[in-house]
């Protein structure tokens, strides 16, 4: 399996979540080249894929398809042949090696059972880890894995961290109303666009007041509309943006803080307020002794030095959902050519040095012997 072309051939034909038809038909095809059954999820998107005897300990190796709805800005043979839609976070990466670890313990069947998890729709709220979840993917599986693509980590590196490695992650959409009236008038209305300054600036703060500090919590708002002409005060206003946080107690408590805050914060302004709030993601916390068996198979794959400390991030991962289940852990997987540029997550530019592909299968499949021989 030449694990470069399968790279290249899914970042040339990228899919939204839950759209991912075609890259799932491929998948399966592979998989079945390496004379395994894969089964899809019940939607049609998505491939479970059983390795090895049911008997004995289990191992869950996930990897997600979805790309995301941005331009293709490379200029590579590769390059997105979907208008508007690109590998820009790495899941065509993840993708391939989990099929190259596929191919590798297939021809080496393991002394137990390994569950691969091709996931539909991680970019999405809720994510396809639910789904994969509601339909029994975890059923005896005693342990779960995944890689992520790391932009600020060489190849031949692997960043690992116990406990939290990304954060909870929600969104949050509040809508403002009044009467309306003009702007000679702001006395005998609502003014909205003032409220809505106040709220903007304000909850943010209300809630670093809220929350114990340590957990971090970032209320950053993406969008902000309100009225349509220079001299009318408007009936609606409306904010939208994420909420994140790095700890699980923060998370259970975060929603109320910020339905309360808003509702206060605006009762000296009038406005009427309703707050459409939408619970993401649990971070994704890294169970001890999955974390140590990550670190020790990255020693035995790569070298004694190949494992580096990663930063937790403020980003959202529905990995988070199995660490709720069972014991599991993320590793970041170092896609920079030493010396080379830096490609940001999430940017039409994204790219990674393909070296990593190899790196991603040896700590995958040695990670999965080591836990399943005990």
């Amino acid at each position: 399996m030449n694990l470069v072309e399968i790279r290249r051939h899914l970042h040339a034909h990228p899919e939204l979540g839950w759209a991912e038809r075609g890259t799932t038909a491929f998948v399966a095809e592979r998989l079945r080249e390496c004379g395994l059954e894969p089964v899809l999820l019940s939607d049609g998107v998505g491939v479970i894929c059983d390795i090895g005897p049911r008997a004995g300990r289990a191992m869950l190796l996930r990897a997600d398809l979805d790309a995301l709805p941005l331009a293709d800005a490379k200029n590579v043979p590769y390059a997105s042949t979907v208008p508007g839609v690109c590998h820009a976070c790495g899941h065509d990466v993840h993708t391939a090696i989990l099929l190259g670890a596929a191919e590798r313990l297939a021809s080496q069947p393991p002394d137990g059972h390994v569950r691969l998890l091709f996931q539909p729709a991680e970019e999405k709220m809720p994510g396809g880890a639910l789904v994969a979840l509601s339909e029994g993917v975890l059923d005896d599986v005693g342990m779960a894995l995944a890689l992520h693509c790391d932009p600020t980590v060489d190849v031949g590196q692997v960043g690992l961290r116990e406990g939290a490695i990304t954060a909870a992650c929600d969104q949050l959409q509040i809508v403002l109303t009044g009467p309306g009236g003009h702007t000679s008038r702001p006395q005998n209305t609502v003014d909205l666009v003032y409220a809505l300054g106040a709220l903007i600036t304000g909850l943010p703060g209300v809630l670093s007041r809220r929350v114990d500090p340590r957990s971090a919590l970032s209320l950053v708002w993406g969008t902000a509309t309100a009225g349509s002409v220079p001299n009318a005060i408007p009936h609606t206003a409306t904010v939208a943006g994420t909420v994140r946080m790095l700890d699980h107690t923060a998370w259970e408590r975060a929603s109320e803080l910020v339905i309360e805050g808003a509702q206060q914060l605006m009762v000296p302004y009038g406005a009427s307020v309703e707050v459409r709030y939408r619970r993401g993601v649990p971070p994704v916390i890294n169970d001890p002794a999955a974390h140590a068996l990550l670190q020790e198979s990255v020693a035995e794959a790569l070298g004694p030095h190949a494992s580096v400390l990663s930063k937790q991030s403020l980003g959202g991962e529905d990995f988070g959902w199995f660490g709720e289940k069972v014991p599991s852990a993320m590793a970041r997987l170092g896609t920079r050519t030493p010396g080379g540029v830096t490609y940001d997550l999430h940017q039409p530019t994204f790219d990674v040095d393909e070296g990593c592909l190899q790196v991603g299968v040896d700590v995958l499949v040695t990670a999965a012997r080591r836990y399943l021989a005990g």
